[in-house]
């Protein structure tokens, strides 16, 4: 492994971010499990950053690849693709937007990209607003609206970009706040900034915020924030990479907590749909999808062995109610961790919807972030046998917990022990 890791080094950026004191390399998967190339086993409750969404090896994907490799790979988006056609009949389907239109991506941060193209061509508008905190991908464009310093290395971006009040209920101006007080007090923040600006062309938001720390605001906020964006004009894009699917439980988009206006104008999707396939994809009414007045194709975004995969893992996801199990068994395993929490100081917060948690930790007795506590607890689990994320805009100081969705409540209890021994072997 040491051997890999230094060929790993000299080929790969140094900006290419490797977990663990000693990285692993994960060889196979089963269900919710992984081996290293050592013959460890994990049990996993990062998913690939969220993207083994159903199960490592799913038979009925493995099955639906292996068949479609056996045909065809790719022909690009030239040619009639009926596997992409199918794929995106059923998001049309379950995206809740009228007479919609999907686009298919390779990931979540082309499917932003292409979102931000949609919405300022549609508005004929640079300007975006944007959520504190908040992380939409790594491309140039997507870097410069996102909210999150330790994931945005340059300033430079073609777009000017206004950050917005709300996506971390617990930290910031407004956290003294009830739940009602704070939304209003973030209605009032945003209409104060439109107040003062050119009209933008859309707000971006995750309605659970990934990379910052699984951090949200009470529901409603962004329906409340529709109300002052209709009456001017600026469309709402719902960044849903890792809210997608049902992950959270109660909802299959995490757009539907903030539901009174309907749904966004735009969606963004990736990870989860293939279940470890590159897909990613916008949804949007046609009169936003077809605004572009320009020739645009994909070659490798709707390829036929990645719809393939997403039409198998949708399907799987849908006939076993995986939403209905993320509710159940996260709403379990949430409990479970804040009974632990309760007595470890360093656990400032367990926060999160279905099989979407994350575990902030702080300096006990402070609200100082502490990264170093949150790489200890990464380590920890990693050798109790549980693989775990981080994450968070103050210092990464979050765990991030995300299994496959098809997680057992047994498994969601062995976790959570290996998890409890984790965090008090910091204290």
């Amino acid at each position: 492994m040491n051997d890999l890791y230094a060929r790993h080094r000299g080929v790969l950026p140094d900006w290419l971010a490797l977990y663990y004191d000693e990285p692993i390399e994960i060889t196979h998967g089963e269900g919710r499990h992984v081996w290293d190339a050592d013959g460890n086993r994990y049990l996993d409750f990062f998913g690939g950053i969220l993207t083994t969404m159903t199960a490592h090896a799913l038979p009925e994907v493995t099955k639906a690849v292996g068949e479609q490799a056996g045909r065809i790979i790719h022909s690009s988006t030239l040619y009639l693709n009926r596997p992409m056609v199918e794929l995106a009949e059923r998001i049309a389907q379950v995206s809740g937007i009228p007479d919609a239109r999907v686009f298919f991506t390779t990931s979540g941060t082309e499917a932003n990209d292409t979102a931000l193209l949609l919405a300022t061509t549609y508005r004929r508008s640079n300007t975006v607003l944007a959520m504190r905190n908040s992380y939409h991908g790594r491309s140039f464009s997507a870097v410069g609206i996102t909210g999150n310093r330790g994931w945005s290395p340059t300033s430079l971006s073609p777009l000017q970009t206004l950050y917005v009040h709300g996506g971390v209920r617990t930290r910031g101006p407004y956290a003294h706040l009830d739940d009602a007080t704070f939304v209003e007090a973030c209605v009032e923040d945003l209409t104060d900034l439109l107040g003062h600006t050119r009209r933008p062309a859309a707000l971006i938001a995750e309605p659970i915020q990934g990379v910052g720390g699984f951090t949200s605001p009470p529901d409603g906020l962004y329906a409340a924030f529709r109300d002052v964006l209709d009456d001017r004009g600026v469309l709402w894009i719902s960044d849903e990479v890792q809210t997608g699917w049902g992950r959270t439980g109660d909802h299959f988009w995490g757009w539907q907590a903030h539901s009174r206006s309907g749904p966004p104008d735009i969606v963004t999707f990736a990870k989860g749909i293939g279940n470890g396939m590159s897909i990613g994809g916008v949804i949007a009414r046609a009169e936003i999808m077809n605004c572009l007045d320009a020739n645009s194709i994909s070659t490798f975004g709707g390829t036929q062995i990645t719809m393939a995969a997403g039409l198998a893992n949708l399907t799987y996801l849908l006939e076993h109610d995986l939403q209905g199990n993320a509710r159940r068994v996260g709403g379990l395993l949430i409990e479970r961790l804040r009974a632990v929490a309760a007595q470890v100081p360093a656990v400032r917060e367990v926060r999160g919807r279905g099989l979407m948690i994350g575990v902030e930790l702080a300096r006990p007795g402070t609200d100082e972030a502490d990264p170093r506590a949150a790489s200890a607890v990464l380590e920890a689990a990693r050798s109790g046998g549980l693989l775990i994320g981080k994450g968070g805009g103050h210092n990464t100081s979050a765990l991030r917990i995300a299994p496959p969705l098809s997680l057992t409540v047994a498994e969601a209890e062995e976790g959570a022990a290996i998890l409890e021994r984790a965090l008090r072997s910091i204290q």
